[in-house]
């Protein structure tokens, strides 16, 4: 039935669908194998793109020419810059997302891709021959041939789905769970281990009073993530805050006997920063309430999501807990809120492109490394089916370094430091977020993306109209003055000191209360100085002149520690031959295989006199 693929990826999530998109992209020949090609790009969790540090992510993959930034933009119902009050290294774009349109729309972009074909199967065992995987055989007993296989399983490994004391088999509400791919990598020599995630009850929206709740509109400037022309509708729907209270833990707290997580039926850890509703009242007993986000799941439906309450309880306990909480106290649940149990493999296993060590031409992106989140699974996926591709094609494999994408920090962490726990990305994670912002992710990694040919070069050259329209419009205010009488009324309105001589524009835009804009809006001469120059190169323009001091100091810093960045290892050095190296550096490098000096850096357990050894070998 099927003809030699050059790449194999298996799982259509987030993850399966960037590496799919990148790899077809690319000129491979691709099948992407899901088990229910229904829920393809399915929103498992909350119906959101983007978020903190996350929103920066999804701004990488759509400067790398990837989807998620598009679909995320077609089926937006409500759009949000967090963090706007901090500097721009913090600003992080946030989608409230349609989730059926989300699916919809990523299944008609795959279906559009000629390179790629789709099966709906489940795949129980990969082909390996001389440590090199050669295909897959799936459930109906097919060999299905290739170059390369992705493994993007996310939580259908062995996955257990838990509700008060019942248990079922499953790698997602209504889907069975995918046997066979954890017991054959383990024979072969791979670690293995298990995670936990869990998701909240769904409520019927029609029984929600929200006139009980805070209301919570999106921006009212139009934002989006795409880098490209995508139409597009704010403010379809409204979200809402609400609040639990003590009732609500002490009817939760009935339950806790009956708790999986409690029990210890759970072997799991969960994620640290998007804990259950029984977590959160069980370490943080002190607190009155916690809050509780109901997000509506698309611009249709009734359907709403509440974030925050996510609960593995039995069902009775969750609903009569719920319906304490103020807008919720006629409320119908839709399903209730489950956790689940799935395998991973420590991405320690992994080399940068993510490959794994032990077999060549076998990649693993997503959830199976240990992550947690749409966005970090949709980067790994991307990058994954780049370097299939290029390894397969013999050529240069595509590392992003930590200095110049989240993405780089990403991968980075979790091939050289690992992972015990679910993995969500911040932005304290990347030691040069103030030049990993979320409004130069096109100018940092579309030239890439062009070299690779994951764009085209009218695309291409928009961003390099970008960068230097900002160039000029940092000019002309450096060139440009303002008279005192022009400008006094606007300063006095905004409390910044009044000016008694003539001042260049620059000096003027430096001052945190003031902008571009609003000097346009006040001053026709300066309007008319910098019409036809587009908005997001005037944001630009700004960006750099109110910060362009910390910039340049983090570029020094970014110099200095290029050098060791730069000093290459050889992944297959024997670190037994250097004895001055401790021994728990020897094992851990032979782990990792680091490929640079600063990757060895920053492993666990190797010391600065380590790597004091390793310079001196390097020499």
């Amino acid at each position: 039935m099927f003809e030699k693929y050059d790449i194999i990826v298996v799982g259509g999530g987030h993850a399966g669908c960037e590496a799919a998109a990148a790899a077809s992209n690319l000129g491979s020949k691709v099948l992407l194998i899901t088990m229910n090609m229904g829920v393809i790009a399915q929103m498992s969790c909350n119906p959101a793109i983007g978020g903190v540090a996350k929103g920066q992510i999804v701004r990488e993959i759509d400067a790398l020419g990837g989807y998620t930034g598009i679909i995320a933009d077609k089926s937006t119902i409500q759009f949000r810059m967090l963090n706007k009050s901090k500097g721009p290294a913090m600003w992080s774009p946030r989608s409230q997302n349609d989730r059926m349109r989300f699916a919809e729309e990523w299944r008609l972009q795959l279906e559009a891709l000629q390179n790629l074909d789709m099966w709906q199967d489940m795949v129980k065992e990969i082909i390996v021959e001389n440590n090199t995987v050669k295909g897959v055989i799936t459930s109906l007993g097919l060999k299905i041939y290739s170059e390369s296989v992705i493994l993007t399983n996310g939580t259908f490994l062995n996955g257990i789905i838990h509700i008060g004391e019942k248990k079922m088999g499953g790698g997602r509400a209504g889907e069975r769970s995918a046997k066979g791919i954890t017991e054959q990598l383990v024979s072969l020599g791979f670690e293995s281990g298990r995670m936990k995630t869990g998701t909240p009850p769904r409520v019927d929206g029609r029984t929600v009073d929200y006139q009980e709740m805070e209301e919570q509109w999106g921006d009212e400037k139009e934002e989006h993530f795409s880098y490209t022309n995508i139409e597009k509708t704010l403010n379809k729907r409204c979200c809402w805050i609400t609040y639990t209270n003590t009732k609500v833990h002490d009817i939760l707290r009935t339950g806790f006997e009956q708790s999986p997580m409690f029990t210890g039926r759970i072997r799991g850890l969960g994620p640290r920063y998007c804990p259950s509703i029984e977590d959160k009242i069980n370490r943080f007993a002190e607190r009155d309430r916690h809050q509780i986000f109901v997000e509506p799941e698309g611009e249709r439906t009734n359907e709403i999501y509440v974030n925050g309450f996510s609960t593995s309880l039995p069902e009775d306990v969750q609903l009569k807990a719920l319906r304490e909480i103020p807008g919720f106290r006629n409320a119908k649940i839709y399903r209730p809120g489950y956790a689940i149990e799935y395998d991973f493999f420590p991405p320690v296993q992994l080399d940068l492109t993510l490959e794994t060590f032990k077999i060549k031409n076998l990649f693993f992106a997503g959830q199976i490394n240990g992550t947690t989140g749409y966005e970090e699974a949709a980067a790994q996926g991307m990058i994954a089916g780049i370097n299939a591709h290029q390894k397969i094609n013999d050529d240069k494999e595509f590392i992003l370094k930590r200095s110049e994408s989240y993405i780089g920090v990403l991968i980075d962490d979790l091939v050289t430091k690992g992972t015990d726990e679910p993995y969500r990305m911040f932005t304290s994670r990347a030691e040069h977020r103030l030049l990993l912002r979320q409004d130069n992710a096109d100018i940092r990694l579309s030239p890439l993306a062009y070299n690779l040919g994951l764009i085209d070069k009218e695309r291409y050259q928009k961003v390099v109209e970008k960068e230097n329209q900002s160039e000029e419009i940092v000019k002309v205010l450096q060139k440009k003055s303002v008279d005192p009488k022009e400008v006094n009324p606007l300063l006095e309105q905004v409390n910044s000191s009044p000016i008694n001589q003539k001042t260049k524009y620059i000096n003027l835009v430096s001052r945190p209360q003031l902008g571009i804009q609003s000097l346009e809006e006040a001053i026709p001469d300066l309007e008319k100085e910098l019409n036809g120059y587009r908005a997001d190169s005037k944001e630009q323009a700004e960006i750099k002149i109110k910060y362009e001091s910390y910039f340049q100091k983090e570029e020094e810093i970014v110099k200095k520690i290029k050098s060791m960045e730069d000093k290459k290892i050889n992944p297959d050095f024997d670190y037994s031959t250097l004895p001055s190296l401790s021994a728990e550096a020897v094992e851990k490098l032979k782990k990792v295989k680091p490929r640079t000096l600063g990757q060895a850096s920053r492993i666990s357990g190797v010391t600065p006199s380590d790597i004091t050894v390793l310079m001196v070998h390097l020499k």
